[in-house]
């Protein structure tokens, strides 16, 4: 992608790191903590989420939602593309979603890590809005397959392979409505206290930070049995 040309992500990117205008401490305060513990034993950081905030979730623009129609068990992940432990969690969710199809994931970019991440974020909401949410998918899935660094000409190469060429995706990567789904999903993610990759949301509270497999899973069956992430004893 010749960058000088195409202004994917310079000019208004560093924007988007802005801090919050809402304070991240609101969500990290420790009220309503669950005795959450990783695959590792020590215990996960999460909190209880404002539900004014949790409810905005649902109405960003470009989530890619995966797996049941139905809202009941609904998994929230914000990740960024250059976040190595966003790569393990990518497979795991794809294994998880076809082993409990009562399962509703929904993908949320939160590109903080640097400006490839911006970059590959962008490519993805131009594919999103081009091709909707399958393709979308496949190219989640598909990009953090991939080993290295993460960024637009990488994207764009997967998004090619999946059968759209870059001609097609450029200009609606540059776009002022691509940019504009990007700041609300990373503003949204910052408003939530959400400043490590990836994040998920599950029955009202943020969980900061990759728990493993397991845990998820574990979150997942308790969504499914009491609507919490944790069930009461």
């Amino acid at each position: 992608m010749d960058f000088d040309r195409r202004r994917m992500i310079q000019g208004a990117a560093l924007a988007l790191l802005a801090p919050s205008s809402l304070t991240a401490a609101r969500a990290q305060s420790g009220e309503g903590w669950h005795p959450l513990k990783g695959d590792d034993g020590k215990p996960v950081a999460n909190a209880r989420l404002p539900v004014e905030l949790t409810g905005e979730i649902e109405h960003l623009p470009g989530v890619i939602w995966v797996g049941s129609k139905s809202t009941a068990v609904t998994l929230y992940e914000f990740h960024d593309y250059n976040c190595p432990y966003c790569r393990v969690a990518a497979k795991d969710l794809h294994l998880l979603v076809k082993k409990r199809p009562e399962l509703r994931l929904g993908l949320i970019n939160n590109a903080i890590l640097s400006l490839g991440s911006m970059q590959a974020a962008k490519v993805e909401l131009a594919l999103f809005l081009l091709k909707g949410p399958a393709v979308t998918y496949e190219f989640h899935h598909h990009l953090f397959a991939m080993p290295g660094t993460n960024d637009g000409t990488r994207a764009l190469k997967v998004a090619e392979d999946l059968g759209v060429p870059r001609r097609q995706i450029e200009p609606v990567a540059d776009s002022e409505k691509v940019g504009g789904m990007l700041r609300e999903q990373i503003q949204l993610a910052a408003n939530l206290g959400l400043a490590a990759t990836p994040s998920f949301v599950a029955g009202g509270i943020g969980v900061l930070g990759y728990p493993g497999s397991k845990t998820i899973g574990r979150i997942v069956a308790a969504l499914d049995r009491c609507g919490e992430a944790v069930c009461p004893a």
